[in-house]
């Protein structure tokens, strides 16, 4: 038996945790760098099959969902059912590479300033049009417009122009060197659309599903596009996505058949699932993270010295033990995963230090003061005990927190973002760029802690166009550094992404990681068993 099966057997047995399965492979010499992803009971690849309905039981649904790429939010619920209807010009591969989607091929000069890309032909949207360079350039210029509150109009700052030559290929020229525009062009909010589109909800595109119904929040479905231009993909005849907050609420609709798969189960109790006759339980690392913003231009937390006093009043190894039961790793209040191309591993982690936090408390001369935590399960399984568990760490620092408990529905628009401090999760960009760019840049659409540091922002643009590979990596070392030290959230942990399932769903190994629901994918990806 190789090592590899047997370290696996184990995981899977449950007689060895990931930290430890990450330890011994390691060791061993067999540890790969692209996402680590296992299920409880592999689902070999003896198909595809074509047909039957995937029901979904998913949290993050808001009455706030939009078909509009301009203004989705970047909840997992929301870029699973746009990615059904719709594709964008690059996808990225479950090992984290971009590849080809509704663009065939791409090329840029020395200076990465100019880039062609040739479009597939004959790709139609769901009405018969057939789409062309005039349906993307609208389509990327949409989050472009000087009007546009896009989340993805930071991440197109380096974009001059985009011109279409001829019918199938679309010009860009950038206003400096910009090595990552492949990547960039995967984003989930840059999904192509018919040239002067505007009838948003009815969620027409070039995607493997058409949309039947939608109703914000609550329910959406799908069917299979009979002319979808992909082989080997949407296997599906229909697909039912179903927003379930409640995380026991979906445990017992997998258990009782009514839905096919879940996200988010709880943790603490998964394994039992990975035991239960006809499930499954599926474990990727990846790039998802859990955050603690904190408004930096409001009192007290526009002072780093009371940031910095409650970055070291966590127990992060506490958390990781008690919310995520070991599924995941500790963060360092940075937003780059350890599997990203320039994760900074030099950079000491920050640990619970009670004595460190007070000083930093008593520094900013507010010793006895209470502060706010505002919490809701929304954010993600297992906020709110996170948040009584913070209160107990903190205490013993002799900072005082106030957990204040939130209604799940309407978390996204009526307390992120909008209280003080609250709590947020990420699911990650594929570059550095992309995840500081839209988070931690003081023009980023999401930049919940309306966080601006100069030197931040400066080596955020040097980074763009710095061609010279070691050089970049120096950049954004530095700036998870800066971030760090400086920034405005809290980053203790980040978690795999865990599903559970019926034992008929079947899927490619490795599953992708940089984004829940295999890359947003799955959906594409997946089929039953016969």
């Amino acid at each position: 038996m190789s090592e590899m099966k047997k370290l696996t057997e184990l995981f899977s047995a449950g007689k060895m945790n990931r930290r430890e399965f990450m330890q011994r492979a390691a060791a061993a010499g067999i540890m790969s760098v692209v996402p680590f992803a296992m299920s409880s009971k592999p689902a070999k690849a003896a198909g595809p099959n074509k047909g039957g309905r995937l029901r979904m039981g998913l949290t993050n649904a808001s009455t706030a969902d939009s078909f509009d790429p301009a203004t989705a939010c970047c909840a997992s619920w929301e870029i699973c059912i746009t990615f059904q209807t719709r594709n964008c010009m690059v996808e990225i591969d479950n090992k984290g590479r971009p590849i080809p989607e509704l663009a065939e091929s791409w090329e840029t000069n020395e200076s990465a300033t100019r880039w062609v890309f040739k479009l597939r032909k004959g790709v139609e949207f769901h009405n018969g049009k057939t789409m062309d360079a005039k349906d993307v350039v609208y389509s990327i210029n949409h989050h472009r417009a000087e009007e546009s509150k896009s989340p993805a109009k930071p991440l197109l700052t380096s974009v001059k122009s985009i011109q279409a030559d001829g019918k199938y290929s679309v010009i860009f020229e950038m206003h400096d060197g910009y090595a990552l525009l492949p990547a960039l062009l995967s984003d989930y909010h840059l999904q192509i659309v018919p040239d002067e589109y505007s009838t948003w909800m009815d969620g027409l595109g070039t995607g493997g599903y058409r949309l039947v119904e939608f109703e914000p929040g609550v329910r959406s479905m799908t069917k299979r596009n009979p002319n979808y231009w992909k082989t080997g993909r949407a296997h599906f005849d229909e697909i039912e996505c179903i927003g379930i907050h409640d995380t026991n609420t979906r445990i017992n609709a997998l258990k009782a058949g009514e839905v096919d798969i879940i996200d988010q189960p709880e943790l603490r109790t998964v394994h039992l699932l990975g035991k239960t006759k006809g499930l499954q339980v599926m474990r990727v690392t990846g790039l998802r993270h859990y955050t603690i913003p904190m408004l930096t231009d409001v009192k007290p937390y526009d002072d780093n010295n009371v940031r910095l006093a409650l970055k070291n009043a966590i127990d992060r190894e506490e958390l990781l033990k008690t919310i995520l039961n070991g599924y995941g790793s500790i963060g360092n209040d940075h937003p780059i995963a350890p599997i990203m191309r320039y994760h900074a591993s030099g950079i000491p982690t920050r640990s619970y230090d009670p004595d460190k936090a007070a000083h930093y408390l008593k520094k900013a001369g507010l010793s006895g003061h209470t502060f706010k935590l505002h919490a809701a399960d929304a954010a993600f399984a297992g906020a709110v005990d996170t948040a009584i568990l913070i209160r107990e760490s903190a205490a013993k620092a002799g900072i005082d927190v106030q957990v204040v408990r939130e209604p799940d529905d309407g978390y996204w628009t009526n307390v992120w973002r909008k209280k003080p401090w609250c709590f947020c999760y990420w699911s990650g960009r594929v570059t550095e760029d992309m995840m500081f760019s839209t988070a931690y840049a003081a023009d980023g659409s999401w930049n919940d802690t309306h966080w601006q540091n100069e030197r931040f922002n400066t080596l955020l643009k040097a980074a763009r166009k710095e061609l010279d590979d070691a050089k970049r990596r120096e950049i954004y070392v530095e700036m998870q550094q800066v971030v760090r030290d400086d920034g405005g959230t809290i980053v203790p942990l980040f978690a795999d992404h865990v599903m559970a399932a019926t034992d008929r769903l079947r899927f490619e190994e490795p599953l992708a990681g940089h984004v829940e629901l295999d890359g947003g994918r799955g959906t594409e990806k997946w089929w039953f068993a016969s």
